[in-house]
């Protein structure tokens, strides 16, 4: 028995049999193979209505990049969804955009950027191989100059209509909702490995727990204490 399965052990004893079969479930279906980046976004509706549609969808690592606006998060949109998530911020000035790049890769993360203005990747041959970010950028500008001489690749979603875009969160979710689809139609290892599972389950222990990080703290000290 390693520390981390001991800790959720421990947790699993004083948590509901509900909850237990609840994040048992949903963290055998979590994924970090492609993550969320929003850079700029002005609308708090937005970020929350993308965090909801990432919780959905099971992809759980967003990063929010604030360059010249703060969020709000909107708990009747996002419906407590950041509590499930691991939510990042980035406000290093001068270029916190620069900043989250820098993170992303130094963690194995090819950085894509969606963009209705570029030759682009569609949602169906987008290169999944890889552990890829998914840029969105601001609504009213788009990405910014410095997300596009830093990515790696673009993708767009093709258009049918005279509007030129849709809605950021519309189009985060319509992208997560492909890529989730074509990861498991051709069987790629995307879901968060069995130690990472734990980890999150962890996390999610201490958040519904009053004290809940200072009982894990007490569990690790158990554990090096008695094993």
């Amino acid at each position: 028995m390693t520390q981390n399965d001991y800790v959720l052990s421990e947790f699993y004893k004083i948590i509901t049999p509900n909850k237990v079969e609840l994040f048992e479930k949903i963290a055998a279906q979590r994924s970090k193979h492609m993550i969320i980046a929003l850079e700029n976004i002005q609308q708090d509706h937005n970020a929350s209505a993308v965090m909801r549609s990432m919780d959905c969808l099971g992809f759980q690592e967003l990063h929010l990049i604030e360059k010249n606006n703060r969020y709000e998060f909107q708990r009747d949109i996002a419906l407590g969804a950041a509590r499930w998530l691991d939510v990042i911020q980035h406000q290093q000035e001068p270029e916190p955009v620069l900043d989250c790049i820098k993170h992303l890769r130094q963690n194995g993360y090819r950085i894509v950027a969606t963009t209705p203005h570029k030759d682009a990747y569609q949602p169906q041959n987008l290169p999944l191989n890889e552990p890829f970010a998914l840029f969105f950028g601001a609504e009213k500008h788009g990405i910014s100059a410095e997300l596009v001489k830093e990515a790696d690749y673009f993708v767009k979603i093709p258009m049918h209509g005279f509007t030129e875009s849709y809605n950021v969160s519309v189009s985060a979710a319509i992208l997560m909702s492909a890529v989730r689809t074509r990861m498991i139609q051709e069987n790629l290892p995307f879901i968060l490995s069995q130690e990472a599972q734990t980890e999150l389950k962890i996390s999610w222990c201490e958040k519904i727990l009053n004290g809940g990080p200072a009982l894990a703290e007490k569990y690790r000290l158990e554990f090096q204490k008695d094993f």
